[in-house]
């Protein structure tokens, strides 16, 4: 029984903090991906360490190789003078200067494999840490669709079929301002004296009321016929 109860204990520590990961998963991708970043960064400086450290390698071998050719030549002019101690000297000094310019040539050898391993790394890691911004930004997308669905199947379709609603009677009651108005004109003209005889006179029954262009460009033809 008590081992039953230390399973039962363990499997809901584990269900429970499965569901506080599951909940918070977009918050925990965004951090694993700044710290993907910060790595890549730091990686980055590596590869700028190493290579300013080959090319320090560089300069010392060339140091060495410089020296050692002018130690040769001075070698030989003190064999050509019969100076056999000082040309044995100046050959150990070589032997060390050749021993370290080949330690030289390791290390650069060594660098640069591994800042060609690191710079394959950092460009497959690079590619990797694109790969994981544009999914995070697609997932943060679908959990703000996910969460309109959730809560919105209820509040917020129930807010627009309100808002729809809202917007048909305030149509409705445009319509019936606008049909009370031109009912109202019609009302008002109908009981005006002054109003119906216009509408008649627009009609052409009777004499028109209002002295059109043309009935002035006539009168005026006429005054200058009688002048003439």
């Amino acid at each position: 029984m008590w081992k039953q109860l230390c399973a039962l204990a363990r499997g809901r520590s584990y269900e429970a903090g499965q569901g506080i990961v599951d909940r918070n998963a977009l918050v925990i991708l965004r951090q694993q991906i700044r710290d993907c970043a910060e790595a890549i960064a730091a990686a980055r400086k590596a590869i700028a360490v190493a290579v300013a450290q080959n090319s320090q390698e560089a300069q010392q071998h060339a140091r060495l190789a410089a020296r050692i050719e002018d130690l040769e030549t001075r070698t030989v002019s003190a064999l050509e003078q019969g100076r056999n101690e000082l040309a044995r000297e100046a050959a150990e000094t070589i032997g060390l200067l050749e021993a370290e310019k080949a330690a030289c040539e390791q290390a650069q050898k060594n660098f640069e494999t591994e800042i060609a391993r690191l710079k394959r790394i950092v460009t497959a890691s690079e590619i990797r840490l694109r790969d994981l911004q544009r999914g995070q930004r697609i997932a943060s997308a679908a959990d703000s669709t996910q969460r309109l669905r959730e809560t919105g199947a209820g509040s917020t379709l129930s807010s627009l079929r309100d808002a729809e609603e809202t917007l048909s009677r305030l149509r409705a009651r445009q319509t019936q301002i606008d049909a009370a108005a031109n009912a109202l004109d019609e009302m008002e003209q109908s009981g005006d004296p002054a109003a119906l005889s216009e509408k008649l006179a627009a009609a052409g029954c009777g004499a028109p009321l209002k002295t059109g262009a043309d009935a002035v460009l006539e009168r005026l033809a006429k005054r200058m016929s009688g002048a003439a």
